[in-house]
């Protein structure tokens, strides 16, 4: 399972409105767009869990509300600083949403 967070960034939007515009024109089907989504989907997913190396710490000042529903926390945090070796950003809200990193093989088992 692949989750769809990141289609609602600048660069899932832009593809998003290049396979509309693709669909309008005639130039491919509905159907091909929404594969194109769903290897978007797996491919993002893959590099975050592969690919990002550098490691972030925060404190809140404060637990605004959290949330647990089919797998996925909400965290909502105010007063937050972030730390990254010697840097220092420091924000007023938070949302954090965190999904579960199992990914399923062809059976449907969960593998790490």
């Amino acid at each position: 399972m692949s989750y769809q967070l990141y289609r609602n960034t600048t660069l899932g939007n832009t593809l998003q409105e290049s396979l509309d515009e693709l669909i309008q024109y005639g130039q491919i089907t509905p159907q091909l767009a929404i594969k194109v989504l769903l290897q978007f989907d797996k491919a993002i997913n893959q590099a975050l869990a592969t690919r990002v190396k550098s490691r972030l710490t925060f404190k809140a000042g404060k637990l605004n509300t959290y949330r647990f529903c089919d797998n996925v926390w909400t965290f909502m945090l105010n007063d937050v600083e972030f730390r990254e070796v010697q840097e220092v950003a420091i924000v007023d809200k938070v949302k954090i949403v965190a999904c579960d990193g199992k990914t399923l093989d062809a059976d449907g088992a969960a593998k790490r």
